[in-house]
């Protein structure tokens, strides 16, 4: 997999953009307008470069981590939208998304470097 890390950045880059707009179009039921692109292409190229950089630099645990935590964050995301707390729901959602995203990185990279400061004597 280490060697597809281009193709794996391309679909995890895609697919949060897709589940980005279809969240805000399906779920929310808003129309979605060119500066929702933009900003969800933006993140959707960000992350795509986090799983690409993870496996190019072959971090596995740290990849596996944050693939983990990346799926948790998307289901509050759409939890958050389907509840629609006082009338916040859209932005608690793409907030939690957001934190739990760059938290899930950042625990991510913490336990690579601890196992790997652990297996290196």
């Amino acid at each position: 997999m280490e060697n597809n890390f281009g193709k794996v950045g391309i679909v995890a880059g895609l697919t949060t953009f897709v589940l980005l707009v279809v969240g805000v179009r399906n779920v929310l039921g808003h129309d979605v307008e060119i500066l929702n692109f933009i900003a969800f292409s933006v993140f959707s190229l960000i992350i795509g470069i986090a799983f690409s950089a993870l496996l190019f630099y072959k971090l596995r645990i740290a990849f596996y981590i944050f693939c983990a935590v990346f799926v948790i964050a998307f289901f509050e995301l759409f939890r958050s939208y389907i509840q629609d707390i006082n009338g916040q729901g859209d932005l608690i959602g793409i907030l939690s998304l957001f934190i739990i995203t760059s938290f899930g990185l950042g625990l991510a990279l913490i336990v690579q470097f601890a196992v790997r400061l652990l297996t290196k004597k």
